[in-house]
């Protein structure tokens, strides 16, 4: 519960800010959120902003919201080889040395996050390390690596940026439309700036559209995970990550919060596989095997 009031409270602190800020701005800019374009420039910037935010910020919640342990030196078998293991697959990968992090948790799951290829952290929980064998385990960690040097994080957040761009719009324009049609009068406060009830359409409608748009930046994530599964099979070996994967399909799902997710590994199928951030088991298994 800790872990995710944090994450809840840090990104709504985060969008309340950049909210504040950008109605400051364009107030100076002299430009109107009411226009069209004032609108749609506000919802980019609003969009965007909040993606990259919570891009940059990603290594700090991380390392906050799941108590992760950064291996400075390490100080016994085991860090020293998660450390000498990921420092080979980086070097492999053409990218710099991630930091390397445990947390505490009996769950089998990693992950990786950063907001550049040369400054990422990849974290395993101790129940991966206790649960999988060392083969298992290194090809989860270069699953990780493989998300890194893919640039993942940087193309999720573009997509979301994108995605929250459009929700906010449409959901502006939709709500003027229904806000214009049920009004008693033609003027100004109550067209599509204004209104109580036109704030509660655009709350409504934004998470209305959110649940479609989700759907679409689910199916970006999928895709990276299989270039991802394949990146791992290069560095750690195939039959490793079809080893891996078929341990973990008879583990216990993982439970992550927010951005996170789209970089760990998951284990079972959701009610919906268009809701779902990662492919389900057997078809990233088919996939390994062409």
């Amino acid at each position: 519960m800790k872990r995710i009031m944090l994450f809840l409270v840090t990104n709504l602190a985060v969008m309340l800010v950049l909210g504040v800020v950008l109605n400051i701005l364009f107030s100076v800019l002299g430009i109107n959120k009411s226009s069209i374009s004032g609108l749609l420039m506000f919802c980019a910037v609003f969009g965007f902003g909040g993606s990259f935010i919570s891009l940059l910020m990603s290594k700090w919640m991380a390392k906050r919201s799941y108590g992760v342990q950064v291996i400075e030196q390490p100080r016994n078998e085991t860090e020293h080889w998660l450390v000498s293991t990921v420092a080979r697959q980086a070097r492999e990968a053409g990218i710099k040395m991630p930091e390397v992090g445990i947390y505490d948790s009996p769950e089998m799951n990693a992950f990786a996050t950063g907001a550049r290829r040369d400054d990422s952290l990849v974290a395993v929980s101790s129940g991966l390390l206790y649960s999988m064998s060392r083969d298992e385990a290194e090809a989860v960690l270069a699953h990780e690596v493989s998300h890194v040097a893919n640039g993942d994080m940087v193309t999720l957040t573009l997509i979301q940026g994108v995605v929250n761009t459009f929700v906010m719009f449409f959901a502006r324009i939709v709500a003027g439309v229904i806000s214009n049609f049920f009004s008693s009068n033609n003027d100004e406060e109550s067209g599509s700036s204004g209104g109580f009830a036109y704030m509660i359409t655009v709350f409504v409608l934004e998470m209305a559209f959110g649940v479609l748009a989700s759907m679409i930046v689910m199916w970006f994530s999928r895709q990276r995970e299989f270039r991802a599964d394949a990146g791992a099979a290069k560095l750690a070996g195939r039959d490793k990550m079809i080893a891996a994967l078929q341990r973990l399909s008879r583990g216990a799902e993982p439970q992550m919060e927010g951005s996170m997710m789209a970089f760990g590994i998951n284990g079972k199928r959701s009610m919906s596989e268009l809701f779902m951030s990662h492919p389900p088991i057997e078809q990233r298994i088919a996939a390994l095997r062409g």
